[in-house]
């Protein structure tokens, strides 16, 4: 089945309402969730190539599991009816088996036992399974000891799915585990998105590659690689769009060619209003740029527009921050750009092994990790320590109002792995 294609974002998507300056973290969040949708194309899948991608539409069991009455141990099998009183019982044992795959078609008389092995369908009338540990035999006949209620180590059909159910939502990233559950309900096909194309360019005269010769005035380009993992962990496609000099034209070629290529953009760098920030004078002149000026720390700019139909992203070029808001802002625009729907991350509050005076006005979030049951934060709080991110197993969100942290205090802690 050929790869349908979602509609495109409008242009004027990332409009910031008449006066908004200074916008809450919140507020950006919100924002983005109602203006967005689905960029992704779909189409069908076999479940063993589906894990990892998104589910498009909602799946249906076409089986009920089990499918039938069967044994959960082995044993021997018989009508509840047949026991008289606590036991112990002796009940003459029918010739043959059942197993797996080997159905028992004759009936098993009533007072009579049969012997079953896991996962048995359950002859007819057999309801209830005795453990073979707590039988005797003598190969005519079988004893146990009572008492020993209906139904015991049996399942019933359908006990763990129905032939019917919505088994698993649209917007679901699929799991090995649920490539077992759709193939025991007979589903052997599924509807998913494909994977989201991000594409990831930096932007400057002064970024170089790392192992090549850096002179003085240069870096080493330190967001692509780590925004080109980041997507990749999180099972995008990430495109490495390279890295664009302070040259308009230049500039506006790599952007027309990422366009062809990605459903969304990040860049770093070059989206503020100064002379070499082509970035945001490109969006500027496609009239989609929209300067979100947002109260975080780090990284209160973010450059947003569109550029050939596809949504970019324009973060600060200081790597710290560049995460940051790639973590807070990017990722659920990302999710719902993939089809996986919004989400936010979900931390939990952990005692502080630190202390810190916050003003009010600006929400912020501190490179951080668990230690001896505590949640201490990075020495410095400088957005220029990379090193700290290294460091960092996730962030401390402190909100926007004013706080007074001591060691102790419950302060929210996110964990990478929750974003």
């Amino acid at each position: 089945m050929s790869k349908l294609e979602a509609p495109k974002l409008s242009n004027d998507c990332f409009a910031l309402p008449a006066g908004v300056d200074w916008t809450p973290v919140d507020a950006a969040l919100a924002m983005l969730r109602d203006r967005l949708a689905p960029v992704a194309g779909t189409r069908v899948c076999k479940v063993g190539d589906a894990v990892g991608l998104i589910l498009a539409r909602d799946v249906i069991a076409m089986r009920s599991n089990p499918p039938e009455p069967n044994t959960a141990v082995d044993g021997y099998g018989f009508a509840h009816v047949a026991l008289m009183g606590d036991g112990p019982y002796e009940l003459p044992l029918a010739q043959g088996r059942a197993a797996a795959g080997l159905r028992f078609e004759a009936r098993v008389a009533t007072r009579n036992a049969l012997r079953i092995l896991t996962g048995a369908a359950l002859p007819d009338g057999v309801d209830t399974v005795v453990l073979e540990e707590d039988v005797r035999t003598d190969g005519a006949r079988i004893a146990f000891n009572g008492p020993i209620k209906a139904g015991s180590n049996t399942r019933r059909a359908g006990e763990d799915v129905v032939a019917g159910d919505v088994i698993l939502r649209a917007g679901r990233r699929l799991t090995p585990a649920d490539a077992a559950l759709l193939s025991a309900v007979g589903v052997a096909e599924v509807h998913v998105f494909e994977a989201l194309r991000v594409g990831v360019l930096s932007t400057g005269d002064e970024l170089v590659e790392a192992g090549d010769d850096a002179v003085a005035g240069q870096i080493y380009d330190a967001n692509r690689p780590m925004l080109l993992a980041q997507l990749r962990a999180w099972g995008m496609e990430a495109i490495d769009l390279g890295r664009a000099p302070d040259e308009r034209d230049v500039l506006q070629n790599m952007l027309d060619a990422g366009a062809k290529k990605c459903d969304a953009i990040l860049t770093s760098g070059g989206a503020s209003a100064g002379d070499e920030d082509h970035m945001s004078a490109l969006l500027n002149e496609t009239g989609s740029l929209a300067m979100w000026r947002i109260a975080l720390k780090p990284g209160r700019p973010l450059a947003l527009g569109m550029w050939a139909g596809v949504p970019i992203f324009g973060l600060p070029g200081n790597p710290v921050a560049a995460l940051v808001c790639t973590l807070i802002f990017a990722r659920p625009a990302l999710n719902l750009l993939s089809g996986a729907g919004w989400t936010e991350p979900q931390g939990f509050m952990v005692p502080a092994g630190f202390a810190k005076h916050k003003k009010a006005g600006r929400r912020e979030y501190l490179r951080a990790r668990l230690l001896d049951g505590q949640v201490d934060v990075f020495k410095s709080e400088g957005s220029g320590r990379i090193s700290g991110l290294s460091w960092a197993e996730g962030l401390v969100e402190l909100p926007d109002g004013a706080l007074e942290i001591t060691h102790g205090t419950s302060v929210k802690y996110i964990p990478f792995g929750l974003f």
